[in-house]
């Protein structure tokens, strides 16, 4: 894994030199987009719209609009806006895991220890363990401010990012019902959650809309067509419900045995 990070993590007085890594990767297929008429690729080109020339890496910088004019602004101006936050993980606060609600959520990096750091970062990860708690940190990557979370995955510290709380949306928006259910069907709903609770795998699940998308890729690419398929899920009607939960229930139980 090829570093995108390096810097420390800061508890107190403790400092943990560290390199982050990314702990996720899209599996999604690499498709690129095509001229209908004879397949060739399209390509995006960087260009100046008041000379229409095409503008090379090295020559792009990024500007701040204000009034008709732009600032522009250089690789050093954001390490300067903050540079401790630049080079610092910096452990605000600790949490209890319960409390982190997982809207927050957003990618998890792993954290490696550097040159002189194994003691204090496996001080730092047997505290997180034992206490079951998560360290609030922020820093700054890629010009942003990010909050996040440190925590214990596998004996590896992982930073996960979380949002800032003006970057969550209100549901209050959000045109929610207020129909009535009885106790009843609230008590058996209740009772399937119960039937199909489990201890979480991450193993159960996999990914199998690529596969499925590679076997037709294969299929066209042989010649042959593409089978159609067809899906539609239907609402269950408010007067169904209690039939429906009875048929999952009893579903579930003939597959237990």
């Amino acid at each position: 894994m090829r570093s995108i990070w390096n810097g420390s993590i800061q508890f107190g007085l403790v400092s943990i030199p560290v390199k982050m890594y990314s702990g996720s990767e899209d599996r999604k297929l690499e498709l690129d987009m095509l001229d209908r008429h004879d397949n060739s690729r399209i390509r995006y080109k960087r260009v100046n719209e008041e000379t229409g020339k095409e503008v090379e890496w090295k020559d792009i910088v990024k500007g701040f609009k204000q009034g008709e004019k732009y600032v522009v602004l250089e690789k050093e101006d954001f390490d300067n806006a903050n540079m401790k936050k630049s080079k610092t993980i910096d452990i605000e606060e600790f949490i209890e895991e319960k409390e982190v609600a997982d809207v927050l959520f957003k990618k998890p990096y792993f954290l490696e220890p550097q040159k002189e750091g194994g003691k204090s970062y496996n001080l730092l990860r047997n505290a997180l363990k034992k206490t079951k708690k998560l360290g609030v940190a922020t820093f700054v990557m890629r010009q942003k401010e990010h909050l996040s979370l440190v925590g214990i995955y596998k004996d590896a510290l992982v930073l996960h990012v979380v949002r800032f709380a003006d970057e969550i949306r209100d549901p209050g928006e959000l045109k929610l019902p207020d129909t009535k259910v009885t106790k009843k069907e609230v008590d058996m709903a209740i009772s399937l959650i119960d039937q199909y609770t489990t201890k979480f795998s991450f193993e159960k699940f996999k990914d199998v809309y690529n596969d499925q998308l590679m076997k037709i890729i294969k299929s066209k690419s042989a010649g042959k067509k593409a089978k159609a398929s067809n899906y539609e899920s239907k609402p269950t009607a408010a007067s169904d419900l209690m039939a429906q939960l009875k048929a999952s229930l009893e579903k579930k139980k003939s597959k237990a045995s």
